[in-house]
């Protein structure tokens, strides 16, 4: 017995439309270079939430032979930003980047409105997105009714119509007949949205090691990076998941 430890536990939330959307999703990331070429672009879209301004109070001692890097101990904080990036799936390179204080229903519909105007020319989009609230807003349905010509009553949001419910408007957002269309990821399957992978890579090459002497520092570095990536790292990842059940 040892009461001291302890270890996080989920319980399983069954999703009824588990295979659905796995199988949707992965008919996205299978087809994004033929869909490009048909002039539709498939989006893998989520926020990196939190990253902190760190400074280190002294320089890191360097890597030499038989030693690894010191970093110092002590840092100053500069306060934290939120990123909403886009990972273009059949290019593997970052599109739109928003970022700000706040991570919110108004900061996802810019983030989506300017993705849609900087390629006006693209006549289709996927969004591939987790389950949060802000990627089924209200503000989000209207914004889609809009750009899809779309002009019946949406009813009101808590009362009636497409607008009642988080369910009711995920439904809406995910209608494959509209101009943008929204592709959930099953609960608890965040981990099926390609942008969570390239996070991780900005993590480990830029944030995990960097030193930012304040938010705009921030800002303009990871801005360099992701300049960096597309011009040399970009390419497609290899999604090889299936929809099968994962073994421990």
């Amino acid at each position: 017995m040892k009461p001291h430890l302890v270890r996080y536990w989920l319980t399983s939330v069954v999703d009824e439309r588990f295979d659905e959307k796995v199988t949707d999703i992965n008919s996205l990331y299978q087809q994004a270079a033929e869909l490009m070429e048909q002039g539709e672009a498939v989006v893998s879209t989520d926020e990196l939430t939190g990253v902190q301004a760190l400074e280190r109070k002294h320089d890191s001692l360097p890597l030499k032979p038989g030693y690894v890097e010191y970093q110092e101990f002590e840092y100053i904080r500069h306060g934290t930003h939120s990123f909403i990036i886009n990972f273009m799936v059949a290019t593997g390179k970052i599109g739109t980047v928003s970022y700000g204080p706040t991570r919110n229903e108004t900061d996802f519909l810019n983030h989506v409105q300017a993705t849609v105007a900087a390629d006006p020319q693209i006549p289709k989009w996927h969004f591939i997105v987790d389950n949060l609230n802000t990627h089924c807003s209200e503000s989000l349905v209207k914004f889609v009714a809009e750009e899809s010509d779309i002009a019946d009553d949406l009813g009101g949001k808590g009362q009636s119509g497409i607008l009642h419910s988080m369910k009711s408007r995920a439904a809406f957002l995910s209608d494959p007949s509209h101009r943008i269309v929204f592709h959930y990821t099953p609960n608890h399957a965040s981990w099926m949205n390609q942008v969570e992978i390239w996070f991780s890579i900005l993590a480990r090459k830029l944030l995990r090691r960097g030193n930012f002497t304040s938010i705009s520092d921030l800002i303009n570095k990871v801005l360099a990076f992701i300049s960096y990536y597309n011009e040399t790292m970009a390419k497609p990842f290899r999604w090889t998941y299936q929809g099968k059940a994962l073994e421990a």
